[in-house]
């Protein structure tokens, strides 16, 4: 397995300290980079994980926190919070550029070779950052359908592929005919994969029984999505040579 270096990095952000986790490959030169967006509970170790997963294969990856280090295992507290923060646009992509800020200023980034996925939260933020203009090679995300302030969607120059359950009721068949409408007519090169029979978070191996309505692991499709996430980067964001 390649050796890579993991390390805990704090930050301003939404009024908060942020407590993300970067992930660097082996060696010294500069690298693609990714910014790996948590789902509304917060950062845990899944997505560490998945920022480990993606330095093995060359990134450079920075999960980022969005609740100031908090981990909601309350359901109910946890809408309460997030809630307000998917409603407010400037809010979520302040915190996404924040965590923007930080990836780039790492040394082994390189800063015109950066990707952006997210699951749920992270991934609406993960768009934010796209509407907003910030030069990005892809945006994926899983279980983030959510739409933008109208004409916004027009800034995003890269490809977006997005992730969803079936069976997802928190983005139902209305919410994804009309991110898909909003994407087509800003001219976006866009992707949409419906994993048939999931639930919202299926791709979260913590989610074992339903903690809401509508929610629950998907073995086989957690597995899939992950694939699928990783050939993405690979077709835009391939590592090739280190830039010294």
């Amino acid at each position: 397995m390649t050796t890579i270096t993991t390390r805990t990095v704090t930050y301003p952000a939404d009024g908060l300290t942020m407590v993300s986790h970067l992930a660097l490959p082996a060696g010294v030169g500069r690298r693609p980079a990714v910014l790996v967006g948590p789902e509304g509970p917060g950062l845990n170790d899944f997505q560490r994980q998945r920022a480990d997963a993606l330095a093995e294969l060359g990134y450079v990856a920075l999960a980022f926190d969005i609740n100031g280090g908090r981990w909601f295992s309350d359901p109910q507290e946890m809408l309460a919070y997030i809630n307000p923060l998917l409603a407010n646009i400037d809010r979520m992509r302040d915190i996404g550029h924040a965590a923007l800020d930080v990836l780039r200023a790492e040394p082994r980034t390189d800063p015109e070779q950066i990707a952006a996925i997210g699951y749920g939260t992270g991934g609406a933020i993960a768009l934010e950052l796209g509407r907003a203009g910030v030069d990005l090679r892809v945006i994926g995300t899983i279980n983030a359908l959510t739409t933008g302030r109208p004409g916004e969607a027009s800034r995003i120059a890269c490809p977006v592929w997005a992730g969803v359950g079936s069976e997802d009721p928190i983005m139902p068949a209305a919410q994804r005919d009309a991110f898909a409408a909003e994407m087509q007519a800003a001219g976006v090169d866009w992707r949409l994969m419906v994993y048939g029979g999931a639930l919202h978070a299926f791709h979260h191996p913590s989610v074992e029984h339903e903690v809401l309505p509508g929610v629950g692991h998907h073995p086989q499709h957690a597995a899939r999505a992950w694939r699928d996430v990783v050939d993405l980067l690979a077709e835009c964001l391939p590592v090739g040579e280190a830039v010294d």
